[in-house]
């Protein structure tokens, strides 16, 4: 399966996630690309969307290059991948540097994005997390160990692809796991999409705006 754009991987999901419709529900999409196809799930299901942003620690050097991620709401804890900072020999003081000037990424986004950082009010309801795809999982991680803070009531994974050893780790995290492809080999989230262009973060507050609206 290859998806035309974001838009038809998250009207394609939406129609896995059917049984969420007219519930309490919530949307939470992974900005930056991953607000398309959640804004598609969000309104195909008229639910409400909001986002949670996570970033991924980048290795000294080489900052696409995931070592970990962290994500708001907790605390400044990151994960971090304990063999990738062993074989690169990433420092501690690297790895607090990296981790603060993330948090400081994640802030702005949220103020761009929402006004505040301050959480959605997820406690007690059902949060379906949305991303346009997934490699590693390490910024999906950080996301879901932050939203189990907030405690909601079920905890909902869903894409349109995921590479298969990261969709294997994370469904034992959440309580539903929705990937419609996990193709092998897996090569890269956007290998799956006739296109594939960089979401901007204006285009991610007009999505959200539109959906508050349509609410």
């Amino acid at each position: 399966m290859v998806f035309e754009d974001r838009r038809d991987a998250g009207r394609r999901l939406a129609k896995e996630l059917e049984a969420y419709r007219g519930t309490d529900a919530l949307v939470l999409a992974v900005p930056r690309g991953g607000v398309v196809v959640g804004y598609e799930v969000a309104e195909a299901l008229d639910l409400p969307l909001d986002v949670v942003v996570p970033r991924k620690l980048g290795a000294p050097g080489e900052p696409e290059l995931a070592i970990g991620a962290v994500a708001p709401w907790a605390d400044g804890e990151a994960i971090v991948d304990p063999s990738a900072v062993r074989y690169l020999g990433v420092t501690e003081s690297y790895i607090r540097r990296e981790t603060e000037a993330q948090l400081a990424e994640i802030d702005r986004r949220l103020r761009e994005y929402r006004g505040t950082t301050d959480p959605p009010d997820v406690a007690g309801k059902t949060v379906i997390v949305v991303d346009d795809g997934i490699a590693t999982g390490y910024t999906i991680q950080a996301a879901i160990k932050t939203l189990r803070r907030l405690d909601p009531a079920r905890l909902v994974l869903a894409v349109p692809v995921a590479a298969p050893e990261a969709a294997n780790y994370l469904s034992n995290l959440v309580d539903e796991f929705h990937a419609l492809e996990t193709p092998t080999p897996f090569l890269a989230v956007g290998h799956w999409y006739v296109q594939f262009e960089q979401t901007t973060d204006e285009e991610v507050t007009e999505l959200l705006q539109r959906r508050r609206v349509r609410r």
